[in-house]
């Protein structure tokens, strides 16, 4: 149990995000009971394993600091859950688009100083790219290429929401998904991801905000136009040439990095060039083996 409760810890610690008490209850990777979770967090906190400061823990000793850091975060990001809405209605307008939902920071509840809005989109299966390119020449052109609010980096269509990278960072991403539109799509997604229940059977959805459901005649008439043999014609040409010219961007990483970061296939856009997964889970990996819970050895070294 005190590993369970760690791990996470551990995790999170990468950001420097404490966790509270409920947060920590619903991360561990054991079926756990309050009474012997709360007991067990004691016992770590008396060995100064991990540290508390008003129901908010971390492996950081410097624990009151980050917690002050983390309500500062969470106060930036009610001022992007502001502008949440808006963002949304606008992307749920475009052809194709099924379900939307929140990843990233702000799904955790905070935001960091130049940070964005992560989205994550479901769409119509065999329309990805026409939707994809329609949405990054909506945001080059009209939002002058801004990702502050209109970060669209990820989507899979209604036949691929089985996330292929099935580890502790695409688990948290995936259990923390905030559904803004088209809520039975993301939840149906979430329902195809249930592997994530092997690193979280205690995790439920707490989400915030309330989907904005419905589609208006844009939407409609545009869907009309794209469809039949041409549009089919039309996104498989631009999956093409978009894997093409990142294929080109970026020619200095391997295959399989390339395969990991830029995934472009017919149900599937993902443009992560900076490798974040990969280096979140370096740094949780070298918080494991500095405390030393790996598959074996003593918690206290």
């Amino acid at each position: 149990m005190e590993i369970s409760i760690l791990k996470p810890l551990c995790y999170f610690d990468v950001f420097n995000h404490p966790l509270k008490r409920e947060e920590l209850l619903r991360l561990c990777d054991k079926t756990i009971k309050g009474s012997n979770f709360d007991q067990t967090l004691k016992t770590l906190v008396k060995n100064k394993v991990c540290f508390e400061s008003n129901n908010y823990y971390s492996i950081n000793s410097n624990v009151d600091k980050i917690v002050k850091e983390r309500k500062e975060k969470e106060a930036l990001a009610q001022s992007y859950l502001k502008k949440l809405s808006f963002y949304t209605r606008i992307i749920k307008s475009f052809p194709f688009v099924r379900g939307v939902s929140v990843s990233g920071s702000l799904s955790k509840g905070v935001m960091y100083d130049k940070g964005d809005i992560d989205y994550f989109i479901v769409t119509k299966k065999n329309r990805l790219w026409v939707c994809r390119t329609l949405l990054i020449l909506f945001k080059k052109i009209c939002l002058l290429n801004s990702r502050k609010y209109f970060c669209v980096n990820y989507f899979v269509d209604e036949d691929n929401t089985e996330i292929l990278d099935q580890n502790i960072f695409t688990a948290i991403e995936i259990t923390h998904l905030i559904p803004v539109y088209g809520a039975d799509v993301v939840q149906r997604m979430k329902a195809k991801n249930d592997w994530t229940k092997q690193f979280f059977p205690n995790h439920s959805a707490q989400n915030y905000f309330l989907p904005i459901e419905g589609s208006g005649l844009f939407k409609r008439t545009a869907e009309s136009l794209f469809s039949g043999s041409f549009a089919e014609k039309l996104d498989l040409y631009l999956m093409r040439i978009t894997f093409r010219r990142w294929s080109k961007k970026f020619k200095s990483f391997h295959p399989d990095k390339l395969e990991l970061t830029m995934r472009s296939n017919r149900g599937i856009s993902k443009h992560h060039p900076s490798d974040f997964q990969t280096k979140v889970l370096a740094g949780y990996k070298k918080r494991i083996e500095k405390l030393t819970i790996g598959n074996e050895g003593p918690i206290y070294s």
